[in-house]
């Protein structure tokens, strides 16, 4: 049997959570002080602990760390009639786990202790990931044991050895540029690795950036000005995003592969070059030739070696390595302490679809460890607004032009949110932000089960 400790110096409020709990079949401990409540924290270790924010002999806010640490790590509920903004940033501050306003609803009550619970259940189980507290991989290394990744290590290894030319292909957020840093970092270290997004800047500034430009060349041009070829020297240059490249400047970039040689904006002096040059696409330039946006000559120049980066729902067994590297560098950046990850929760985002790849991944994790407490992520911590189309979430269009109701809309929200709960009624009502009657109707109205 769980264990509650209510400290409140009000008597009323003590004897109605009480008679409510023990209905509920909890064990209740009361105190009306913080000095009672230390004690009974140490001789009972409670479950949760449900406090007030004053005291006759504290402010609630300073006992929680005390409370928590005499109650191994017992998650705090706290109550007051306080509703500013800053006395809730400093309670959660301090470590209280939710903050429950004065009169309680004892519906949000449950929801909230429910939560509790259940987090205090998942924090003393034996099944999650570990995360090492070590320091992060060296120089954002790509990891993955996959057998497919397996083959791109020692694609890299091969390739390190040469000056050729690697064209690097994969979608959005596979890790390219990383790529293309590992393959400098190991053929050239102590040279130059110059980036730039070939995507990202107006065509007449590209091409000023590529090649440079002499003074007076345009207005603007101020002083002479070496381009991105030229300041690569014997390194590396990266062309991400080469696909996006406008014919005029396919017909400049496959001169500057041929000849070796880069001419400045304005200029008439051919200049040597030794830069290697990586570029990576997230398009399929090979479709790209075939309808003419692409010229072929310099798609036969790029692709001397090509790398492919799987997208991440091709290796998702990486993804609790995955996870345990992103959290090592989310917790050095966010100064956080997260150190275990539940096995329903990667079997959850071994379920996703990432169409974002291992950048999305990584933003979902970040977003999870700044809304998370204490040293355990949770599922509900990666619950992300759905997108239609994705992940299973119909579009409110559909192929016949249809627009979907707002009944159908809320109910496929609803039957989502109630799958990632398992059908828990107190986590479903928290994530949808409702009370559970109203949960009860809807489930009625929508015929939702729990099979849903």
């Amino acid at each position: 049997m769980d264990h509650i400790l209510i400290v409140d110096d009000d008597r009323s409020i003590r004897e109605l959570l009480s008679m409510h709990l023990e209905e509920r079949g909890f064990g209740v401990l009361s105190a009306a002080t913080g000095a009672e409540g230390f004690r009974l924290a140490e001789e009972t270790s409670p479950s949760a602990i449900v406090l007030d924010m004053r005291l006759p002999d504290a402010s609630g806010i300073d006992l929680i760390p005390e409370l928590k640490k005499r109650a191994a790590e017992a998650p705090v509920l706290m109550i007051t009639a306080h509703h500013d903004m800053a006395t809730t940033i400093r309670a959660m501050k301090a470590g209280a786990f939710d903050y429950i306003h004065k009169p309680i609803d004892i519906q949000a009550f449950d929801v909230a202790l429910d939560r509790a619970l259940e987090v205090r259940r998942l924090s003393r189980g034996n099944d999650y990931l570990a995360v090492d507290g070590g320091p992060a991989y060296n120089m954002d290394d790509i990891v993955g044991s996959s057998p497919v990744m397996q083959r791109l290590f020692k694609d890299l290894g091969r390739v390190a050895a040469s000056r050729a030319t690697v064209l690097i292909q994969g979608e959005s957020g596979t890790g390219k540029e990383l790529i293309a840093n590992v393959i400098h970092s190991y053929s050239a270290p102590q040279k130059p690795f110059i980036a730039i997004n070939c995507s990202a800047i107006v065509e007449t500034l590209l091409e000023s950036e590529l090649f440079g430009h002499e003074k007076g060349s345009f207005t603007g041009a101020v002083q002479t000005k070496p381009g991105k070829f030229e300041l690569a020297e014997d390194g590396s240059i990266f062309l991400d995003e080469i696909g996006d490249l406008s014919q005029n400047l396919q017909a400049r970039l496959l001169r500057v592969l041929q000849e070796r040689k880069v001419e400045r904006v304005g200029g008439v002096k051919q200049i040597p070059i030794n830069a290697r040059i990586l570029a990576a696409t997230h398009r399929d330039l090979a479709d790209d030739v075939r309808t003419g946006r692409f010229r072929e000559d310099l798609y036969q120049r790029l692709k001397v070696v090509t790398l492919r980066l799987p997208p991440l729902r091709e290796r998702v067994e990486d993804i609790p390595l995955l996870v345990e590297h992103l959290l090592v560098k989310i917790n050095q950046r966010l100064h956080k302490n997260l150190r275990r990850v539940p096995r329903e929760v990667i079997e959850k985002l071994q379920k996703r679809s990432w169409p974002g790849n291992v950048r999305e991944l990584e933003n979902v994790l970040t977003r999870a460890a700044v809304l998370s407490q204490g040293d355990i992520l949770l599922e509900e911590h990666l619950v992300e607004q759905p997108v239609p189309g994705v992940d299973g979430v119909p579009a409110a269009s559909g192929g016949n032009g249809r627009i979907a109701t707002l009944d159908e809309v809320e109910r496929e929200h609803i039957v989502r949110v109630w799958g990632l709960t398992r059908g828990h009624k107190g986590r479903t009502c928290q994530m949808l932000g409702i009370s559970r009657p109203t949960l009860e109707r809807k489930l009625k109205k929508y015929g939702i089960a729990a099979s849903d």
